[in-house]
């Protein structure tokens, strides 16, 4: 039941292509843009390229974030997913590995090239690379308990940016500054535990929350 959920997200998602290409398009255009802006000048580039990429990784990902529920709310399916025999936090965790796999997997698939326009060495790519893997379905937890309290309201989407912000500034922080110990050679692997801890709780979590919320909503 789980697997054919996640397929029937996933079908829904994949005609959608905006909802896919526009937060990529949004994170190529502020990585392609910055080093332009800043001037071809390595130290500067390898300083500011954790910070730039997480703010545009973050801002990308609360793209289209309104309408984790939003089309099924409004035709009337979310409440037959209610009604499924499987259990509500599941049927939230099966959309947010769908938006995570059409919205943070694109950008951690980018990463290469903002490493490449940053200046970043292999190991500075790499250790980016794994704060986006742990980072991103986080953001996609993070924002689903948001898009649930906010699912029944119209232009629901500053609102949902006020919500989730402030819960992922600790993710902006660890996450930057594993980058930069990492261009300074130094340990990232507290870093990198914190933000596995903060995958963790979010993914045990935000299901729950979520589902609650939807609930809330639907009566």
């Amino acid at each position: 039941m789980m697997r054919r959920l996640i397929a029937r997200e996933l079908r829904v998602a994949l005609r959608n292509n905006a909802e896919i290409l526009n937060p990529l398009w949004f994170f190529l255009i502020v990585i392609i843009l910055f080093p332009l802006a800043i001037g071809p000048e390595p130290q500067l580039l390898m300083r500011v390229a954790p910070g730039v990429v997480w703010v545009a990784a973050l801002l990308a990902s609360l793209l289209g974030m309104d309408r984790l529920f939003r089309d099924d709310y409004q035709d009337g399916s979310l409440e037959q997913l209610t009604l499924l025999p499987l259990p509500l936090p599941l049927v939230v965790l099966a959309k947010v590995v769908v938006h995570w796999m059409v919205s943070g997997l694109p950008l951690l698939l980018l990463s290469p090239l903002a490493a490449l326009l940053f200046g970043l060495d292999s190991h500075g790519w790499r250790v980016m690379a794994l704060t986006l893997l742990l980072c991103t379905p986080t953001l996609s937890f993070l924002g689903a308990i948001g898009a649930g309290l906010t699912v029944g309201l119209r232009r629901s989407g500053v609102l949902l940016s006020l919500l989730v912000l402030p819960l992922t500034i600790p993710l902006l922080i660890f996450a930057t500054a594993a980058v930069e110990a990492a261009m300074m050679q130094l340990p990232v692997g507290g870093y990198l535990a914190i933000l596995g801890a903060f995958l963790a709780g979010s993914a045990t979590l935000s299901p729950f929350a979520t589902a609650a919320a939807l609930r809330v909503s639907i009566q």
